[in-house]
């Protein structure tokens, strides 16, 4: 999956705030803005496709059964 996703400027800037205050409660350790957001952007390449990747499949496997499901009360 290489077509990037975008997030809007709302979103991403709460989902840096959240790592920041991850590593604050976590780690003690206080993230900068430009940090927070390379980590963040590391997410969004290198994890979130796995995650995104996950969630298409237990989808399918889902939608396959309840498809089943169907198929089996034919007269």
């Amino acid at each position: 999956m290489d077509k990037k996703f975008f997030l809007s400027k709302e979103v991403k800037e709460e989902m840096i705030r959240s790592i920041q205050n991850y590593f604050l409660q976590e780690k003690d350790e206080e993230l900068g803005d430009l940090a927070a957001t390379l980590m963040l952007d590391f997410f969004m390449k290198d994890l979130a496709p796995h995650f995104y990747n996950q969630g298409v499949s237990d989808a399918h496997r889902f939608f396959s059964e309840k498809l089943d499901d169907v198929f089996e009360i034919q007269k």
